[in-house]
């Protein structure tokens, strides 16, 4: 079981965290949501739950509760810039079909 993030990622993660001023990383996880019935949720993690999986690439936590885990396994976070869009990309594996709008999933 893994995640993994682009070096272009944990960089935007790492400065985000000491614009923060706080945090052990980033959390990954998924809920019910969307036209495809599931969305990615990504939030500041200031304390790490004993049963959280920890994924550490280019110096950077990334942390999947265990239901999460089962739908993100092997996904890789990327961030990107199109533009004058930026925001990170999920390369998941695990992904049958997007909604249109890319804000949601299936597995």
């Amino acid at each position: 079981m893994s995640v993994t993030l682009t070096e272009k990622a944990a960089e935007h993660i790492k400065n985000s965290l000491v614009q923060r001023g706080a945090g052990e990383g980033l959390r990954l996880a998924v809920r019910t949501s969307g036209c495809s019935g599931m969305a990615y949720v990504l939030e500041f993690v200031d304390e790490i739950n004993a049963e959280d999986n920890i994924f550490e690439n280019h110096g950077v936590k990334i942390v999947v509760d265990p239901k999460s885990m089962v739908y993100i396994d092997g996904t890789e976070l990327d961030f990107t810039r199109e533009g004058l869009n930026e925001g990170f990309k999920f390369n998941n594996p695990n992904v049958k079909d997007e909604c249109g709008c890319g804000e949601s999933f299936t597995i």
